[in-house]
């Protein structure tokens, strides 16, 4: 896997899982779930369409390099 698609797995996969994390210890710190609800539509359309499209170039690669 090349260096750039590590790259983009981890921010994918960072604003999938970890943005939501981080807004729900803000929320909870601030005891306005505001944050969380407005965050959740975004990391999760921002994340889901970046793993797709950086597990489709994976898999793309892998068959290029099978070749």
């Amino acid at each position: 896997m090349k260096t750039g698609n590590k790259i983009a797995l981890f921010t994918s996969l960072f604003v999938l899982i970890g943005f939501p994390v981080i807004f729900t210890v803000i929320s909870l710190l601030t005891g306005d779930w505001k944050y969380l609800l407005y965050s959740l539509p975004g990391s999760f359309t921002a994340g889901f369409t970046g793993l797709i499209v950086t597990l489709k170039h994976i898999r793309s690669e892998r068959k290029t390099a099978e070749r």
